[in-house]
């Protein structure tokens, strides 16, 4: 019955709930209390709208809507409607209790002489907050929260009793209760994460905001214990066994969970033989175990500046799980048979056991690579390395060839001292070795997920869609301002398409800034049980296999990999468990890792602001990254970014929307993007996460 009122509903505007009834032809007292109780359904839905007068209608037809409040710090907002362009506006006065990332219901408001869209929120559909974290005070025998985060403009009133312990200045997570008011809510403290001022807890504060949990519970703690801390041999039986080759890892300095390892020989025809072998995590990991219920509750490690947080608990992570050198470690292999064109045209996916020769590091593999330096320890590999190289450079080679992207974006490392304080900022270094293993780790994922696609077995895959074409056009006019024209063709928006763009944008003084801003412009990686194929990689078929300690999209392809190879099981049954299940584990992936992406982000602005605060009244070079209404952003060469305001500007300045420019009124100075400028550090804030610069000039 609910298919035949939606499409009753769709053909006609507001009715009745006779008038429904008629056009379905529901006249039996069964009927009609089925066609109610559907109503009810879809109204609670906010699929349907019930109005004042007694009449139905389709939501997307009525003048109200549902969806995500986006806050801003000084109290208004903006909805974000799924389908829609454009957002509309909230004012303070009109936020009706409301809160950032609350699902809303707004009602449409117009106002003469205004275009933008305004509404007034009528109803919370969806608390996205049932926690805040802050500074806690007292005043008058009551407890107040500060929320850290700014965009939340309410009052969280906690009574004494329900913060027992707790004092002055301590960081706290509390639990949101009733709404006393529109702008004020009762709490109550769950945890004490320790005081404003102790090392650390200024970062474990926006753990929890991210509802990051840093602990494992109780049940996984006591799984732990029936793990065993090295491999027994009756576990090896079935696995081939490839502990006499020379397998080895690369990782970074300070890498101490090893989930991938490589091995790699010319074989007799000219061609390659490549060897990928990942921890085997889902052998100590068993489905719906409670270690498997954390990992799926985490979704993926977070890196953080001072910390990991991982995905299993460190004993498994930095222990069994990890490809040790000189370590016996289960593992599953895929092992690929790859020509001068860099094709694979063999392969071979199986479970293994191998015994690591060496755990090398990028910045040692590089002095061999690049600077033909051989670091102590590392000869008797050193051509097993050569080869490898000329393996990557032939993958990378086809790669490029099908138009893989690769947008070479700059990234910041933050180095901080045993009080985690920032003490110093640098670009993280990536050379032959990091693309030599990116390179490996794709062949590998692509491999698995083209295996399971052609046996149409339920997977998960790791898709990246084409680019909105209007995106693409929105920044080649942006280009256009700063006077470089693109002649390319963009009615069909392949991955060569957008590849011969950033080989434009590469001979361009803004290159980095440019290449930034045309990635933000891409579509989101995420998680799928349909194959969408991958965008930026140019991959028609791609899956996350190899990093199965940090992510659990990667230890569920090893799952599926055990029950579907391995098994042989792909009875109807298993097949049914993994079609209902795989929809919820590739979404709930997805969530957490932007969850954890955000989570890094925001720390890493803070340390910067905190870094920058023992830099007031220094000057620095940078470029102009975003211009705004209200200032420019300024990026420095250590990515550290900076608000220069429009008010602190030596003129008046007009902005022009178009071409993203600021022109003097008086001087007629004009600054774009990519301009580069002379700044002072005028002001920083570690608690804001804001820092603002000073314009010295240009150059």
């Amino acid at each position: 019955m609910k298919e035949k009122v939606l499409e009753v509903l769709n053909q006609n505007d507001a009715l009745s709930m006779e008038e429904i009834a008629d056009f379905i032809g529901a006249t039996t007292v069964t009927s009609l209390q089925e066609l109610i109780k559907v109503l009810n359904e879809l109204e609670k839905e906010y699929i349907v709208y019930h109005s004042n007068k007694d009449k139905y209608l389709l939501m997307e037809k009525s003048h109200l809507k549902k969806g995500i409040l986006r806050a801003n710090r000084k109290g208004f907002g903006f909805v974000e409607v799924e389908g829609e362009e454009d957002d509309i506006y909230i004012s303070r006065d009109h936020m009706n209790g409301a809160i950032h990332g609350d699902e809303v219901l707004v009602e449409l408001i117009t106002k003469k002489g205004i275009d933008r869209k305004e509404g007034r929120i009528l109803r919370i559909v969806k608390r996205e907050l049932s926690t805040l974290v802050g500074e806690i005070y007292f005043k008058n025998k009551k407890g107040y929260l500060i929320p850290d985060d700014k965009k939340v403009k309410v009052k969280i009133e906690i009574d004494p009793k329900d913060a027992v312990g707790v004092v002055d200045g301590h960081k706290v997570l509390v639990e949101m209760g009733s709404r006393i008011t529109n702008d004020r809510y009762r709490g109550r403290v769950l945890k004490i994460l320790g005081h404003k001022n102790d090392p650390g807890v200024d970062i474990l504060s926006i753990v929890y905001k991210y509802k990051i949990n840093p602990n494992f519970s109780d049940e996984t703690i006591e799984q732990l214990k029936s793990i065993p801390d090295s491999v027994q041999e009756e576990e090896t039986v079935g696995r081939h066994d490839l502990r006499d080759q020379v397998i080895f890892t690369i990782d970074g300095d300070d890498t101490k969970d090893i989930d991938d390892a490589i091995s790699a020989r010319r074989l007799n025809n000219g061609n390659y033989e490549l060897g990928v072998h990942i921890a085997d995590v889902s052998y100590y990991i068993k489905e719906n175990t409670p270690l498997d219920k954390d990992a799926m509750e985490r979704g993926t490690s977070v890196y953080l500046v001072d910390r990991v947080i991982p995905m299993i608990p460190h004993q498994l992570s930095n222990g069994i799980c990890s490809l040790n050198p000189e370590e016996d470690r289960l593992t599953i292999s895929c092992v690929m048979e790859i020509n001068a064109k860099g094709k694979v045209e063999k392969y071979d996916i199986f479970p293994s056991v191998i015994r690591s020769r060496i755990q090398m590091t990028y910045k040692k593999v590089n002095q061999i690579l690049e600077k033909n330096e051989i670091p102590a320890g590392y000869e008797p590999y050193v051509d097993t390395l050569r080869l490898m190289a000329e393996i990557s450079k032939v993958l990378r080679d086809m790669k490029i060839k099908r138009g893989y992207l690769d947008f070479d974006v700059d990234e910041a490392k933050i180095l901080v001292d045993e009080n985690c304080h920032p003490t110093e900022i640098v670009l993280r270094e990536r050379g032959t070795g990091e693309n030599m293993i990116e390179d490996f780790m794709i062949a590998a994922n692509e491999t698995v997920a083209t295996h399971i696609y052609y046996m149409q077995l339920p997977f998960i895959y790791r898709v990246h869609e084409y680019p909105k074409e209007e995106k693409i056009r929105s920044f080649l006019t942006f280009l256009g301002t700063l006077g470089y024209t693109y002649t390319g063709n963009l009615k069909d928006v392949k991955p060569t398409t957008i590849q011969k763009l950033l080989e434009f944008l590469k001979k361009k003084k803004e290159f980095k800034i440019l290449s930034s801003l045309l990635l933000r412009n891409m579509q989101k990686a995420v998680y799928k049980p349909q194959n969408l194929g991958h965008y930026g990689l140019a991959s028609s078929c791609y899956t996350h296999f190899t990093s199965p300690i940090r992510r659990y999209p990667d230890t569920t392809v090893h799952r599926l990999l055990h029950t579907y190879l391995f098994d042989g099981d792909i009875s109807n049954r298993t097949l049914q468990h993994w079609e209902d299940k795989l929809p919820y584990i590739a979404m709930n992936s997805s969530v957490k890792e932007k969850a954890s992406v955000d989570c890094e982000r925001e720390v890493e602005d803070m340390k910067m602001a905190e870094y920058m605060e023992g830099h007031i009244g220094e000057e620095f070079e940078g470029m102009i990254d975003s211009v705004m209404n209200f200032g420019m952003f300024v990026q420095l060469d250590n990515l550290v970014e900076g608000l220069i305001p429009i008010a602190s500007m030596d003129d008046f300045y007009h902005f022009d929307e178009d071409t993203l420019t600021l022109t003097g009124e008086k001087h007629h100075l004009r600054y774009t993007v990519g301009d580069r400028v002379l700044i002072q550090v005028v002001a920083a804030s570690k608690e804001e996460k804001t820092i603002d610069f000073k314009l010295i000039k240009k150059l």
